[in-house]
């Protein structure tokens, strides 16, 4: 009795927060779109190379005429964060793209290839997982100029081992079923099973982890350009106004990091709301366990 009783009140609760996570779906896209629409759009009206250094604005709090108030030098925060939050889902989405497509060509070499060839990749994935990953991405870093470039190869080095771990999973659980045994039986190539029955049901899972990829490209970015090393210093990007506005903190100009740091969080939440429902509609014993 008791039980029947546990069981019960989890698939409640799991009904529950699958429920929560429908309802915020609307909410997430929304915030995409918006944000989405501002890095579009502000830039084809006001260019930030128009904003010229005015120190008699300087250390403004926000307010109608800047939202996110002036930094040190009197430019407007509120341009320069939209400014940085373009350059921040810019690099996070081709960083994301290079690093699912490294980690999806490496576990479906492993789970297709099987037996030497997925035991030595395997042991490549935990050697590079044994390495704390920041630690990996600046000394990456360290070897070129500040750049795009070196951020993206900085996340796409350090970020692919996941893609390949839940690709290599899914591949040797796809081996097992009766089609793709079916398809060798009836004489189709090891290239062909790959081309037309695995990598149409790895798609969504490929997906859901460029998905959840792009907001650790985006904190990745921020980490290494707080520490002086991603993206160059007169390039306006969410991490080095976070630390250009870190010095302006003793004096009180608090929304210089504040607002910076807010539009980091914002996309994280709502990339990962979506990717939760991409997640649900994956999975079809998530969606029977809503039916129930």
């Amino acid at each position: 009795m008791t039980t029947s009783r546990t069981k019960a009140w989890r698939r409640l609760g799991t009904k529950g927060s699958r429920r929560l996570a429908r309802r915020r779906r609307p909410l997430a896209l929304a915030v995409l779109a918006v944000l989405v629409l501002a890095v579009v759009l502000v830039p084809l009206v006001i260019r930030l190379d128009q904003q010229l250094v005015d120190l008699r604005a300087a250390g403004l709090p926000p307010s109608l005429s800047h939202p996110f108030g002036t930094d040190e030098v009197g430019r407007d925060v509120l341009l320069r964060s939209i400014y940085g939050l373009r350059v921040s889902l810019l690099v996070g989405l081709v960083a994301a793209v290079v690093s699912v497509t490294i980690g999806g060509l490496v576990g479906l070499a492993a789970g297709a290839a099987g037996g030497p060839v997925d035991r030595l990749l395997m042991r490549v994935v935990d050697g590079v997982n044994s390495i704390p990953h920041l630690l990996l991405g600046i000394f990456i870093v360290a070897l070129f100029a500040p750049s795009a470039i070196a951020v993206i190869v900085s996340v796409a080095v350090t970020h692919w081992t996941t893609a390949a771990r839940i690709v290599r999973s899914e591949v040797l659980s796809l081996r097992g079923r009766p089609f793709i045994d079916a398809a060798v039986s009836g004489g189709s190539s090891r290239l062909r099973v790959v081309r037309r029955h695995l990598l149409p049901n790895l798609a969504p899972h490929l997906l859901l982890s460029a998905v959840l990829m792009v907001p650790h490209a985006i904190w990745h970015e921020t980490a290494l350009s707080f520490l002086g090393l991603g993206l160059p210093a007169h390039l306006a990007s969410l991490g080095n106004m976070i630390n250009d506005g870190q010095r302006s903190l003793l004096a009180g100009n608090w929304w210089s990091s504040l607002f910076p740091g807010l539009l980091i969080l914002t996309p994280t939440l709502a990339i990962y709301a979506l990717a939760q429902h991409l997640r649900d509609r994956a999975n079809p014993r998530w969606r029977s366990e809503l039916a129930l």
